[in-house]
Order: structure tokens, then C-alpha cells, then sequence
């Protein structure tokens, strides 16, 4: 479960900035998440809440936008989504990082980011 280790470093991370800044108060987080982090949002909110207790950030909101794959083709040009495979096997959909105009291999451009945009803190 990778959510409980990337949130922990989030938080560690707020929580070093709120004390640079002699903050009091953690009042909200803003993350940006790649679907390419193959991150549950879900998980990432369930671990945030658990990590939080009994800190400054306890009660502060947490805001996920989620940002697409995006991929782009060295060959034809092609700049875009990601094509994703249904594997019934496996139960899931799954990206392809082949180019769906000429086939060729693709350069992951988006999507891989998991990022702290925005905190707000109170003094």
C-alpha cells in the first residue's frame, strides 16, 4: 500500500513548512495526483486523516485534483491520452504506452505527478 507512505511524506512535508512559517494551524492541503501514480484517492484520503491526529494539521481539508496520463509520440506527433487495454484477466483497464495513431513507443509527458500545491496555514 503505497497511499500510507506517500501520504506520510506529504504530511511530514506540511508539517515542516507550518513550522518554518510558526504556523498554529493547518487549515487546508491542496495536492495535485497523476493517475500515472496509480495512487487510490480514496486510500490517500483514508491515510491523510489517520497521519493528521493529534497534529496541527488535525481537521484541515484535504483537496485532490487528479490530473490525466497524458502521453506524446516522437514518431507521428501525436499528443494526448493514454489508450487503455481491458484485460479481463487481470479485471482492470490498463494504459498502453504505445501510440494509437502509428503504434510506436511513447514519452509519458502527464499524469506522473503527485505534488503539494497549495497549503493554508494559520497563525
Amino acid at each position: 500500500m503505497h497511499e500510507f507512505s506517500t501520504t506520510n511524506q506529504i504530511v511530514e512535508t506540511v508539517l515542516q513548512e507550518a513550522k518554518k512559517h510558526r504556523a498554529k494551524k493547518v487549515t487546508e492541503v491542496h495536492l495535485v495526483i497523476g493517475k500515472l501514480t496509480f495512487l487510490g484517492l480514496e486510500q490517500v484520503r483514508f491515510c491523510y486523516n489517520v497521519l493528521v491526529k493529534d497534529t496541527i494539521m488535525d481537521g484541515s481539508k484535504l483537496y485532490i485534483e487528479e490530473r490525466k496520463g497524458v502521453i506524446r509520440c516522437s514518431n507521428c506527433g501525436y499528443n494526448g491520452d493514454l489508450v487503455h487495454k481491458d484485460e479481463p484477466i487481470y479485471h482492470i483497464s490498463t494504459p498502453t504506452l504505445c501510440c494509437p495513431k502509428c503504434g510506436d513507443m511513447v514519452d509519458i509527458i502527464g499524469g506522473r505527478e503527485c505534488t503539494i500545491k497549495r497549503i493554508k496555514l494559520a497563525r
